[in-house]
């Protein structure tokens, strides 16, 4: 039997789903112990959904290479590494950071497998039976981290479809407006939509971004909550150099229409439409904004799910399925998002310590990440009142 055959069927001490930052560093947590066997999976490239990021845009959350000092860069998904020294950016594209999650799968030798989807996962005896698009795996433990970027929110309301979601823009430079005249309109004014209307004003474009709550306006300590300092500092720049962007906030989006131009009927013109009567007519096609949907593919059925959150123990494992964990973004305690690398990178550890425990495998080599504060286990610092990262 040759190696492809071998693969068909096999078994695994756990399988990793997902090589963004969140499989690679759990991958990378898992690398540190004894385990006899496990996989990542990752259904296109290592960091496949920054590669899809605009061009223009970057990394929020600046990069510091301040390890020799006690401190993690705040993109780091390792204890040892940084992507501002690795990549010399201090906010990295899309593309640079997938190109430091490869030289992590690299350096540590991660069995990543890419071209790999998971067509089905289900409990079955002492673990799980994955079935995927290479054959199929019996694993003791599951780690989903296919995160919450790869099923754009693009049909928010009647009529999305004439739009234009922003991950579908490879780069704004070849955004094409059918009149300059016009304003294009971004529905959508967080990260985002504000990162849009500055690569789209910077080209010339007049931008007007409408959105619901207007998060431009507000101040917080929490950037998965309002505007990042990084954006809003761009934003407040562009509009006192007078740059064409024009911010609409109490605008909810009910429908999106689009009919020939009566001046010239080679030219579409889109309407877009507001709950209160709004309407903003323009020759351009509106760009969405609109973030993701929950995205745990064929394991979302074994989560519970309360106000749009995957319910977890303390060890961020499913309520429902023991030895299903969940790792990147999505993950959620007490009301609190663990949705910035910086955040949910203190919980690889966590998930890797309950593997090993269970497996019967020595967890020392863990400690590393305790002593360099990537092992959040006291959750109590995540309690509504008191997050204050």
């Amino acid at each position: 039997m040759n190696l492809n055959e071998a693969r068909k069927y096999e078994s695994l001490d756990a399988v990793v789903v997902g090589a963004g930052a969140a499989g690679v560093g759990i991958g990378a947590a898992l690398a540190t112990l004894d385990l006899d066997s496990y996989a990542i999976l990752e259904r296109e490239k290592v960091g496949a959904s920054f590669r899809q990021w605009p061009d223009e845009m970057r990394l929020i959350t600046p990069s510091f290479p301040s390890n020799s000092f006690g401190a993690r860069d705040l993109n780091a998904i390792t204890t040892d590494t940084s992507p501002a020294f690795a990549l010399d950016r201090e906010h990295p594209t899309g593309r640079e950071y997938a190109e430091y999650l490869q030289g992590v799968v690299d350096f540590h030798d991660l069995p990543v497998r890419t071209g790999v989807d998971v067509e089905s996962l289900s409990p079955h005896d002492d673990g799980f039976v994955l079935h995927t698009s290479d054959g199929v795996i019996h694993s003791r433990f599951v780690v989903w981290a296919g995160g919450q970027f790869g099923r754009p929110n693009d049909d928010p309301f009647p009529g999305a479809a004439h739009c234009v979601h922003n991950s579908r823009v490879g780069s704004w430079d070849a955004f094409t407006s059918d009149c300059v005249c016009d304003p294009v309109v971004v529905v959508g004014g967080y990260e985002s939509g504000i990162d849009a209307a500055l690569a789209l004003a910077e080209r010339g474009n007049e931008v007007l971004v409408v959105d619901e709550e207007g998060p431009w306006q507000f101040r917080g300590s929490d950037p998965s909550e309002v505007l990042s300092p990084f954006t809003s500092q761009q934003l407040q720049t562009a509009l006192e150099d007078d740059a064409p962007i024009v911010l609409e906030d109490g605008v909810r989006v009910d429908r999106v229409e689009r009919s020939p131009d009566r001046f010239d009927a080679s030219i579409d013109r889109f309407d877009v439409f507001g709950t209160d009567g709004e309407r903003y007519s323009t020759r351009n096609q509106p760009v969405l904004a609109t973030g993701f949907e929950s995205n745990l593919g064929p394991a979302e059925e074994y989560f519970a799910d309360e106000d749009g959150h995957p319910q977890l123990t303390d060890r961020d494992e499913s309520t429902t399925t023991p030895g299903l964990f969940l790792s990147g973004p999505q993950v959620a305690h007490n009301g609190q998002k663990f949705c910035f690398i910086y955040k949910f990178r203190q919980r690889f550890a966590v998930v890797a310590d309950e593997i090993a425990n269970r497996l019967g495998v020595d967890p020392s080599p863990l400690e590393a990440y305790r002593e360099k504060n990537m092992f959040l286990e006291d959750l109590s610092c995540c309690e509504p009142a008191m997050c204050d990262c």
